[in-house]
């Protein structure tokens, strides 16, 4: 959100840029020379299209993806909260210092919080929504959905 309390403004996508995004999606580290290969343009008008997807947010981060159980982290939950009304602000910096968290999203409708907990097992995901957010003050429900099974669909 800008300073003045308005959304900016998307930048305007075209076929190139939206094939750019999609080879980046796939595979991160592909290299600009890669990306242009398969997008088929030259590696300077890449390079170009990347750095100006970076700088108008498009393109926020460049990042892994993790097998969470491969890395440990055999417990997933999805869990809901209910928040007391003018609580989301200092309530989303307290969320974002559990490490356990790994997504975060307000929503509207019967809750107003989702987010997604990995954990070493149940034990340690128990400890995590009874101890650390279900003493949140902000916090006055939470619903858990234990997840059986991780597709990624990207």
């Amino acid at each position: 959100m800008a300073r003045d309390g308005t959304e900016p403004t998307a930048p305007r996508l075209d076929e190139i840029d939206r094939a750019i995004l999609a080879e980046l999606t796939g595979n991160g580290r592909a290299s600009v020379t890669a990306v242009a290969e398969a997008v088929h343009i030259s590696r300077a008008h890449a390079y170009s299209r990347i750095a100006k997807l970076t700088e108008t947010g498009v393109l926020s981060r460049f990042t892994a993806v993790v097998d969470p159980v491969k890395a440990g982290l055999r417990s997933s939950a999805y869990v809901t909260l209910k928040v007391r009304q003018h609580s989301w602000r200092e309530l989303r910096e307290q969320l974002r210092a559990i490490p356990e968290i790994h997504h975060i999203a307000l929503v509207g409708g019967s809750f107003d919080v989702i987010l997604l907990v990995r954990a070493e097992d149940n034990v340690h995901l128990r400890q995590v929504i009874f101890d650390q957010l279900q003493s949140m003050p902000g916090i006055l429900d939470t619903q858990t959905f234990l997840v059986f099974e991780d597709l990624d669909a990207r």
